[in-house]
């Protein structure tokens, strides 16, 4: 099950996904968590009793103090370097997962040197003496490849993706975004990409991109906007520039 848009804001009683700093999804099944790239607020977290068995999409929620991730499918210790990032995580709670049962000496003590900020690991108190130890004695993790790297995620062969609106418009509009500093979006903010693909179409790349800019321009504040105003102005006067040349020579010869 995927956690959503809709059941965010009705369990945590918010108006919208950056006003969430609070959230309670104990026992909802779920296994898709991608939603967080979109919470960055986010402070509390449960998530226990579910079915997560990945956690790189909570690496950007930089906010979080509390994480209980009780009782889910998490096999590989390695997920946790997702988390390291996370400066304000104090509170951490992976017991009864996978990840935890073949030796759970070393498996506390790679969590602690991974994670040295942990002031409670499995609802006990972490002591000097125990990180001093895990410095010691843990393991450091590195982080696991992404989905993506697995190939394309929907099925498609690498030349369909190149191929598809959907992808091309989402691949326009994230590196434009990845620019700027700002987050990736996910597929369902591309609502008007989502009609079945036309085998003989080509798509065209400048229609693309205008669209990705166009949904980019949704998530601006007003200096951003100027910026993008300012960048527009230049090019009008750069290509104008460069029309009045070409009239030039084509009036010379």
């Amino acid at each position: 099950m995927k956690l959503t848009r809709k059941l965010v804001l009705a369990r945590a009683k918010a108006s919208d996904l950056e006003s969430v700093k609070k959230l309670n999804c104990w026992g909802c099944n779920l296994t898709d968590i991608s939603i967080f790239l979109e919470i960055p607020n986010i402070e509390v977290l449960t998530l226990s009793a579910n079915k997560v068995s990945s956690l790189e999409h909570i690496s950007n929620c930089q906010n979080l103090a509390e994480l209980y991730l009780r009782r889910n499918d998490i096999k590989e210790l390695s997920e946790l370097s997702h988390l390291k990032n996370l400066a304000c995580l104090k509170v951490l709670w992976l017991a009864e997962n996978p990840c935890c049962e073949p030796d759970p000496v070393k498996y506390r003590l790679t969590v602690l040197k991974n994670l040295p900020s942990l002031h409670k690991l499995d609802n006990q108190v972490v002591t000097e003496e125990e990180l001093a130890l895990a410095m010691e004695e843990g393991e450091e993790l590195i982080t696991p490849p992404g989905p993506a790297s697995a190939g394309s995620s929907n099925g498609l062969t690498e030349a369909d993706s190149e191929n598809d609106p959907l992808n091309y418009s989402m691949e326009e509009t994230n590196k434009i975004r990845a620019q700027l500093g700002m987050k990736p979006l996910p597929r369902d903010k591309f609502p008007s990409f989502s009609s079945p693909r036309d085998p003989g179409a080509s798509p065209k790349k400048k229609s693309h991109t205008l669209e990705a800019v166009l949904l980019l321009l949704k998530d601006l504040d007003v200096e951003e906007l100027k910026i993008v105003q300012s960048a527009t102005e230049n090019k009008l006067r750069a290509r104008s520039r460069q029309k009045d040349r070409e009239k030039e020579l084509i009036t010379q010869h």
